[in-house]
């Protein structure tokens, strides 16, 4: 692993048994590495297993197979008790801030519970000089440390969970859709917050989302994950500008233009349909199914994810494979 890597994953594999023989495939065999520093996007439809990557690389779900190297250490076996020392190293923020947050807690003993939890602090006294800079540097005070999750608003709530998420120093945070529940006002305000912190502390964040333009102005890298799978990666301004995969210009040409001419000269979305089941994906290229492009090899041979120049992979054999 690079040492300008702070995470490395290859052919990460998580499957969930859905009864006696059924098999949920969320996330199969998917690889990229993230740079310190820097933010990698991950997009895709609802139900494609951004949010299973994400807890399966915090180990939050034991992988399948594959391996996770967080900050050059290889995390995929560890046993919990083995993984304390590293989950000072890589935090999470939730997508929903109300049901992440312990609703019998006040904020204080929230943000403080980390501190005591791996040991960085002897009691809650000692814990207050760190949670209450947190507060002030997250946009709360220190009179609101006494609170209750039920008495902040949704963007305040949030904050809450990033004050968590930060006060260990971590050097990787993984966003879970973190903004998506929030009023568009308050989407500006977190995710200015984050990058704010970014700069300051040289975070690296996995930013998982359904908003393709947020994405695109947090992200260094962005990633398209479809059925379980990665089917192009590469620079954001890259991807944005010249998207090789049917299903990423399908996602781009979703987005909604405010201007109405432009809505009109731009070209509508090719996704049509439902995506498939994870217990039963179609075999060879799995967009096939709602592909408008699709050829007899793509329902049976399996697409790689390619370099097709300039760090642009993608997985298509539309694409010269």
């Amino acid at each position: 692993m690079s040492e300008q890597n702070i995470l490395e994953v290859k052919d990460l594999t998580k499957h969930f048994k859905a009864g006696k023989k059924q098999i949920v495939h969320a996330v199969d065999g998917i690889s990229f590495t993230l740079e310190r520093g820097k933010t990698l996007g991950l997009v895709g439809e609802s139900g494609c297993g951004k949010s299973s990557c994400a807890r399966t690389i915090i180990r939050m779900y034991d992988p399948t197979a594959g391996q996770i190297i967080l900050d050059g250490t290889d995390i995929t076996n560890m046993k919990q008790k083995e993984l304390m020392p590293y989950r000072k190293k890589m935090q999470m923020i939730f997508q929903d801030p109300y049901a992440s947050l312990n609703a019998r807690m006040t904020v204080r003993d929230i943000i403080a519970e980390p501190l005591l939890a791996h040991k960085m602090v002897k009691n809650k006294e000692e814990s207050n000089e760190l949670v209450y800079p947190m507060l002030e540097r997250v946009g709360l005070t220190k009179e609101h440390a006494n609170r209750y999750a039920h008495e902040f608003s949704g963007g305040q709530r949030q904050r809450v969970g990033i004050a968590r998420a930060l006060i260990l120093e971590p050097q990787l945070v993984i966003c879970d859709e973190p903004i998506s529940a929030l009023d568009v006002s308050i989407q500006a305000q977190v995710i200015n917050l984050l990058k704010d912190f970014q700069e300051e502390k040289g975070l690296s964040y996995l930013f998982i989302a359904h908003d393709l333009s947020m994405v695109r102005y947090v992200s260094d890298d962005v990633g398209v994950m479809y059925l379980g799978q990665l089917v192009e990666m590469s620079e954001a301004d890259e991807i944005y500008k010249n998207p090789l995969h049917p299903y990423t210009k399908g996602l781009l040409g979703s987005v909604p233009i405010a201007n109405p001419k432009l809505a009109r000269q731009k070209e509508k979305s090719s996704i049509e349909g439902d995506i498939p089941s994870p217990i039963n994906p179609p075999s060879g290229c799995r967009f096939h199914t709602r592909c408008p492009y699709a050829k007899p090899e793509c329902s049976q041979v399996t697409p790689k994810l390619v370099d097709v120049g300039k760090g642009h992979r993608v997985a298509c054999h539309l694409c010269g494979q």
